[in-house]
């Protein structure tokens, strides 16, 4: 397993996830994973849903998961009433871990939302200084020298950053408006090519960034 396609939050863009599975499917990658928050956007989610379920996509809960499924947060802007959707997608959304774990024959991979189980917690490209310091969900997964790379997303910001011996590659959004954008990880390279997406069209070339040795 050298290539990985990975969906950042998608939030119902229903047209651009089909468009990202048609690309990985001709790109032919060994696996994709869906970090999260799937719900709560302008798109159909039902939709949404099958095509991931359609595609074997490898998923995780985000919190606008937990939110919906909890009746928690309904007046957001694009927000998904529960009740609109069928009990089959009830119970696919409330099946999903919050974190999974591949294996890579470049160390151990975890998929999460946040920052593990913390479906809350993020780094993003410009944390420093004290802002780090304090990021306990992050420090938790360095100290717990079990993983080589975390897939995460939540901040819709694209990203590679490594913490001492751990990289996370934030895989960034679907979501129209906040630079959507796919991601596609080649181990034997050593690099992430993050794609940018609006609707089902797809820039390119990518933007590579590598992957530290």
């Amino acid at each position: 397993m050298n290539r990985i396609g990975v969906i950042g939050d998608i939030h119902c863009e229903h047209v651009s996830l089909k468009a990202v599975l048609r690309f990985f499917d001709r790109a032919g990658v060994d696996r994709i994973v869906s970090v999260g928050d799937i719900c709560d956007g302008p798109g159909d989610l039902t939709r949404t849903v099958e095509l991931l379920r359609g595609a074997g996509v490898e998923t995780v809960a985000g919190n606008h998961e937990r939110w919906l499924l909890q009746g928690e947060m309904r007046s957001l802007p694009d927000a998904t009433e529960p009740d609109s959707l069928p009990p089959h997608v009830q119970a696919w959304l409330a099946s999903l871990p919050r974190t999974r774990e591949l294996h890579t024959p470049a160390g151990a991979l975890l998929v999460c939302h946040g920052l593990g189980e913390d479906d809350m917690a993020q780094v993003t490209p410009e944390d420093q200084g004290y802002a780090l310091e304090v990021n306990e969900a992050l420090w938790a997964l360095v100290r717990a020298r079990r993983w080589r790379y975390v897939i995460n997303g939540h901040s819709h910001r694209r990203m590679v950053r490594s913490f001492e011996g751990l990289t996370v590659i934030n895989a960034g959004t679907l979501h129209e408006g906040h630079d959507p954008c796919f991601g596609l990880i080649d181990l034997s390279r050593r690099e992430v090519a993050f794609y940018d997406i609006h609707d089902d069209w797809i820039a390119e070339p990518p933007q590579v960034l590598p992957l530290p040795a």
